[in-house]
């Protein structure tokens, strides 16, 4: 087992986080009018966790399995570009807030005064130049990195404000969401062939781009950022079926593989000391560590205290095949693959991203804590 480096424990309201359960009826329960808070925006940094359809301004295309049927069905009625049967975390975040669906950033003729979203399928937190150096620039086929994502937000800041003063006010009155980011980082290196102990060595890279990129929307004028983890992903079912172990020793009590979420907790320790140090240098800021591992390692633990029936298995694949309904020639929207008919009691829903009824749950989670520190309303 590859043995993580030790990290200082870590201080300004960043320790871990209780391992409470968000009670069964977790609904978004709390209603905007029991709280003052308020939102003029929301704009949100990321990956296929929180795309809601930057490759699918102009129809999806026929290569994107996420663009094909079942996904969308499930509240728009056809796919969006979102990877779930569904909304997706933002989703419910902004109608909380009463803001519309953030459109993808990408969208031309839109008004973005409300929110943007320029997260994309695919997104890396490295730029390609990184990748090319360890030899893996042919597994990045993205376009669109935080760097990038970031110089997309700053091509539409003129059409969302005026002038310095006016961006400043409106940006401060704005929730920023960055991440996650790292889940694509890692996924690159893993299925190229890369080791554990390599891919190590990436992280302090990622980190460091993270907090640059937040220290970024800081200057142009954001006050209320919340930072996302990276997920488990040693208990996603495409990392369980292609890295299945016969070695009982190489699972946790959960049912996941030990070794990729230890990777997982490095990034997020490296990740909350970076937002403890930025949260120093910025005290008028307020940077929210939001703890997707936490939270839906306890999804996976206990389901039912969530409203679900079902953790490691797929809702979308190969209904019937191996231990969790995935096939990897047989993936959500590809020939082969159905979709059950209760995606509201699953966790899981393509074999790498969750369904609407999780990101339900974790966007509460996020709102009212405990698995966002501090929870986004204060």
């Amino acid at each position: 087992m590859h043995k993580i480096a030790k990290v200082l424990a870590i201080s300004c309201n960043l320790a871990m986080l209780t391992k409470a359960v968000v009670p069964i009826l977790f609904l978004l329960t709390v209603s905007r009018c029991e709280t003052s808070q308020s939102y003029d925006a929301i704009y949100n940094f990321g990956d296929s966790i929180s795309d809601t359809g930057n490759l699918c301004t102009g129809g999806c295309p026929s290569w994107l399995t996420m663009g094909q049927p079942p996904y969308g069905t499930s509240y728009f009625g056809r796919p969006t570009g979102r990877c779930s049967d569904g909304r997706v975390l933002v989703d419910f975040l902004a109608q909380f807030f009463g803001l519309p669906l953030l459109p993808p950033s990408r969208t031309n003729g839109t008004d973005f005064r409300k929110g943007a979203n320029m997260a994309i399928i695919g997104a890396t937190t490295m730029n390609l130049d990184f990748f090319d150096s360890h030899g893996l620039g042919s597994s990045i086929w993205n376009n669109g990195p935080l760097d990038t994502q970031i110089q997309w937000f700053q091509q539409l800041m003129p059409s969302i404000c005026g002038g310095a003063s006016d961006c400043m006010s409106h940006l401060s009155k704005s929730l920023f969401i960055l991440g996650e980011f790292g889940g694509n980082d890692y996924n690159a290196p893993i299925f190229g062939g890369k080791s554990l102990d390599e891919i190590y060595t990436y992280v302090p890279h990622v980190i460091n781009k993270i907090t640059s990129g937040v220290e970024t929307l800081i200057g142009l004028g954001a006050v209320d950022v919340v930072v996302p983890g990276v997920l488990p992903i040693g208990c996603f079912p495409l990392y369980l079926t292609l890295y299945g172990s016969s070695n009982q020793s190489d699972y946790d009590g959960d049912g996941c593989l030990q070794r990729f979420n230890d990777l997982s907790r490095y990034h997020n320790q490296l990740l909350k000391q970076g937002i403890c140090s930025l949260q120093s240098k910025y005290a008028g800021v307020r940077l929210m560590y939001a703890d997707f591992y936490t939270q839906v390692t306890d999804m996976l633990r206990s389901p039912q205290s969530f409203g679900l029936a079902h953790g490691l298995n797929v809702c979308c694949g190969a209904s019937g095949q191996g231990s969790y309904n995935y096939n990897n020639e047989a993936r959500c929207g590809m020939p082969g693959s159905s979709a059950c008919k209760d995606p509201e009691n699953y966790l899981n829903w393509d074999g790498i991203h969750l369904t609407e009824a999780a990101y339900r749950s974790i966007a509460y989670g996020w709102l009212t804590g405990p698995y966002c520190v501090p929870a986004i309303l204060h």
